[in-house]
């Protein structure tokens, strides 16, 4: 009977033993300008260790008593610096997993938590030893807007990406391929204004950590920081575009604060090493240059708001206030953009219309051009053709009458707005050179 018992024990052990062992479920794998991020889905948290071997470069990672439950998905036209994926059994009860390299990497890895619709997950993020930095690539647009009359610098944040979709629409649109859209639409819209210059914060389908979102914009030395979302509500009902500044305390409403608080997920969602969280993630330093920031901002989100009720419905015919933590960089003024909610089928479809986006896109380009002619500092173009020189066009003007209000020429009204006809819309905001 002992006898037994204990073989029983044993076969009861054996069977916990494989119950129990981890299982990767998928793999999925993210190329930004910068670096790429690889994702193994598993489902419980593991022992790894990963190390990098050369001639050929690869980067190996072991994973204690664990298997793979299906081939890993791997597309090499999307791999970044990942130019193959192998796998197989190691010590019998190890899974190894082999990333065949395009050149040699820095890997950094992190294990993360279940969030939102994700469970345990192992991040293995690659830098190339010859990849240009984001940092180093929004610095490069400082240098080059830094000489003479120098442009206005607007940071263009696309909201979510990679890991992390955002909010998805019921027709099955994600809010991330939305917010990268007319992230696109907006910086050329802003870099065919006069006196305006973009750099984009996310190029791609990846994901960027909250922190760095507004540490790029600083790095940048941005005129204004904005940060384009299309967010879902409960109720399908609501629908129409809101503009967010942050908030010193409390939220404006219950909604916005509801808000910020599903947006200050996105780190959790689109996974972020938690040892490298700032101080200013948990509370920020609200000192005078963020007081100066904070009254900037609430012009151009008062302004941009204005505007977009030209496009469509507004949710909020007022600018909202929340503690959002893209928002909270000390010193460039910031804004949050929600252009409409996904969760709205109406709203939805208007977002899946390139002629919306382009509409949304300009709409938010007047608005900042409005900003910047009451704000820009010496040593920019606005405030050299400043003087009061702008004109909102009204229903029956012309290039023509226009010009012979103001005492210039129509070849001058059209060179400082970029016009390459005399077509001009009612509601937008021409610039009106100074001179003769």
């Amino acid at each position: 009977m002992g006898l037994l018992k204990l073989g029983l024990m044993l076969l009861l052990g054996g069977m916990t033993a494989v119950v129990t062992a981890a299982e990767v479920q998928n793999l999925r794998v993210w190329a930004g300008p910068d670096s790429t991020r690889a994702v193994l889905d598993l489902d419980q948290r593991v022992d790894y260790r990963i190390f990098t071997l050369d001639n050929p470069h690869r980067l190996v990672v072991d994973i204690r008593a664990t298997r793979a439950s299906a081939p890993l998905p791997f597309d090499a036209d999307s791999g970044g610096v990942i130019a193959g994926v192998r796998h197989g059994v190691r010590n019998e009860n190890d899974l190894r997993v082999v990333f065949d390299l395009d050149g040699k990497a820095q890997p950094q890895s992190f294990l993360l938590d279940p969030a939102g619709a994700y469970g345990h997950r192992l991040v293995v993020d690659l830098v190339p030893e010859d990849a240009v930095s984001a940092e180093e690539r929004v610095r490069a647009v400082a240098r080059s807007a830094a000489n003479g009359q120098r442009d206005m610098i607007v940071a263009i944040d696309a909201g979510h990406g990679g890991e992390d979709p955002g909010a998805i629409g019921p027709g099955g649109t994600f809010e991330k391929t939305v917010t990268l859209q007319i992230a696109r639409e907006l910086e050329q819209r802003i870099n065919e204004t006069t006196g305006m210059r973009a750099v984009m914060i996310r190029t791609g389908d990846y994901f960027v950590p909250l922190q760095q979102r507004y540490e790029r914009a600083r790095q940048a030395e941005a005129d204004l920081f904005v940060s384009i979302h299309a967010d879902a509500f409960r109720d399908f009902r609501v629908r129409g575009s809101s503009v967010y500044v942050l908030s010193r305390s409390g939220a404006s409403s219950q909604a916005a604060r509801m808000l910020a608080q599903r947006e200050n997920k996105a780190d959790l969602i689109g996974g972020v090493k938690l040892d490298q969280a700032d101080d200013m993630l948990s509370s920020v330093l609200l000192d005078l240059s963020q007081s100066a920031a904070l009254e900037y901002s609430n012009d151009a989100a008062e302004h941009i708001l204005g505007q977009l009720g030209t496009v469509g419905r507004r949710h909020r015919s007022q600018v909202e206030r929340a503690n959002f933590m893209v928002l909270r960089s000390p010193d460039v003024p910031s804004v949050l953009i929600e252009v409409g909610f996904i969760s709205n089928p109406q709203d939805e479809q208007n977002l899946n219309t390139p002629q919306h986006r382009k509409r949304v896109a300009e709409a938010i380009t007047s608005g900042v051009r409005e900003h910047f002619w009451r704000t820009a500092p010496q040593g920019t173009w606005f405030a050299a053709n400043r003087q009061g020189r702008e004109h909102i066009v009204q229903r029956g003007d012309t290039l023509g009458v226009i010009a012979q209000r103001y005492q210039v020429s129509v070849a001058r009204i059209r060179a400082a707005n970029n016009l390459n006809g005399d077509v001009i819309h009612t509601g937008a905001v021409l610039v009106i050179p100074t001179g003769s």
